[in-house]
């Protein structure tokens, strides 16, 4: 069975840390953890767990600090975990099966990752990162912010889950200010680099600003196709903030130029058009959207309610407009067998009752 070193970057994560460990306990074979300069009771938290707890001093730069704690680990393979992170129980079993049947000769295991759920622990933002790779010696990650590891040799994809149980706010312009340093500094920023910092820019609303580095993203090429797709619909909401209404359509319909439509992209579309009480091109798109394959194995940001609830419910509010109620009613259950909880879907029953 393959042996697989935990290994950390933490920092002030004094109210999260223990969850996480206690949720990969059994399932790892040592745990390494690397404090960036916590002030609270991190480090002696981590003690309690694994005498394997070092130091490395801040530079800003996630890529160098997860590349020391990955020089440390000492098992077949290596892991990685934010503090807030957690496997949760049926996700532990899965991890164990994969650990116990994982091929000698796989070099990346990818993992779905949570950051999102809803009020009945559903996913609502999901997305496949390099969960478990191959210890080389060697370093593996790159970017000062929004790190990665590249893919390489044998890539395989595991169902067991990691979930983002953010604790608090953190400090949310970190990323940005590290972004800015880097510009300040004249250094150059990859297509990747990019992306991240214009979504970062977004967050932050700074809406030209974002706007203008997800045009000279698209403009410059060289992007990871997903990032590309991801950046015309980033566009689209910049330009309808500016109050840009056309140019947020044209943005939407850029994505096309990339790939064939995603199911997020056909419903943001058919938000374009209901917010003009367009309804009859807004229940095409979103009836189009039903159509598309979920494919979480592309690597991109994934909305499941894109995939099934959201289309249906918003068709029921369609057709409801367009005079066609029994549609609706019908559309509204479709939607119920996806969230069957849902306050929506719930008062829409209340409200085809009593006009049916």
């Amino acid at each position: 069975m393959a042996t697989i070193s935990l290994c950390m970057i933490v920092k002030n994560e004094e109210k999260v840390l223990g969850r996480c460990l206690d949720s990969v306990a059994g399932l790892v074979d040592e745990m390494v953890l690397v404090d960036t300069g916590s002030t609270d009771g991190t480090r002696a938290l981590a003690l309690s767990y694994t005498e394997r707890v070092y130091d490395f001093p801040w530079r800003d730069d996630f890529a160098a600090a997860r590349n020391y704690a990955f020089s440390l680990g000492r098992m077949d393979y290596l892991m990685w975990l934010d503090a807030d992170d957690v496997l949760l129980p049926a996700d532990r079993e899965q991890f164990l099966d994969l650990k116990r049947t994982l091929p000698p000769d796989v070099d990346v295991v990818m993992m779905p990752y949570h950051s999102g759920l809803d009020g009945e622990g559903r996913p609502v933002f999901t997305c496949c990162r390099e969960r478990v790779v191959r210890n080389l010696g060697r370093d593996l990650w790159e970017g000062a912010v929004h790190e990665v590891i590249p893919p390489f040799g044998r890539v395989i994809w595991s169902t067991a889950a990691v979930t983002h149980q953010k604790e608090g706010p953190g400090d949310p312009d970190r990323n940005l200010r590290i972004y800015e340093g880097k510009r300040a500094r004249g250094e150059d920023f990859s297509p990747r680099e990019r992306f991240y910092y214009a979504r970062e820019l977004l967050d932050h609303r700074r809406y030209a600003d974002a706007a203008v580095e997800l045009e000279r993203f698209l403009d410059r090429g060289g992007g990871w196709v997903e990032d590309e797709i991801e950046a015309c619909r980033l566009l689209s909401r910049c330009r309808r903030e500016q109050g840009d209404g056309a140019g947020a359509l044209q943005a939407l319909l850029d994505s096309f130029r990339y790939d064939d439509p995603r199911a997020e992209t056909c419903c943001a579309l058919g938000a374009w058009f209901q917010a003009r009480e367009d309804w009859r091109r807004a229940a095409f798109w979103y009836e189009l959207a039903l159509t598309r394959e979920r494919d979480d194995r592309r690597g991109g940001f994934v909305r499941p309610d894109c995939y099934g609830f959201l289309p249906c419910i918003q068709l029921c509010v369609c057709l409801d407009r367009l005079g066609r109620r029994d549609e609706a009613a019908a559309w509204n259950q479709r939607a119920g067998r996806y969230k069957p909880e849902d306050p929506a879907y719930l008062w829409n029953l209340s409200y085809f009752s009593s006009h049916i």
